[in-house]
């Protein structure tokens, strides 16, 4: 059985669709609800490299938040990564995290490579 960790919103579609096809598959799933339990900036940064991507394209960019602290004009890194540390509704969801790599649940089936 596959040991995985989602970093889920239940409130998501694409999050609770993702969840149920981990679910389906028979995994072992770590439910982390990242807007109770918000991530470190460690544990967004190992996200990160496991992605291969940089803190903007891990953000949701049409989020009001977003807008509203101008996180468009900024180019410094460590102030993205800072952002998706105060406000974890910037974060990209759902994540799953199996066989020490990553994927994005859009679509849900993107997981299914890491599995």
């Amino acid at each position: 059985m596959t040991q995985v960790s989602i970093i889920h919103n239940p409130r998501c579609s694409k999050s609770r669709q993702t969840l149920a096809l981990l679910e389906e598959k028979g995994c072992d799933i770590q439910i982390i609800e990242y807007l109770k339990t918000p991530l470190t900036q460690l544990e967004i940064r190992g996200i990160l490299d496991k992605l291969a991507i940089t803190p903007r394209q891990l953000m949701r960019t049409k989020e009001d938040e977003y807008k509203s602290q101008g996180l468009a004009d900024i180019e410094d890194d460590e102030l993205l990564l800072q952002a998706m540390v105060d406000t974890p509704k910037l974060i990209e969801r759902p994540i799953v995290l199996a066989n020490n790599r990553a994927a994005i649940g859009r679509p849900p089936e993107n997981v299914l490579s890491i599995l």
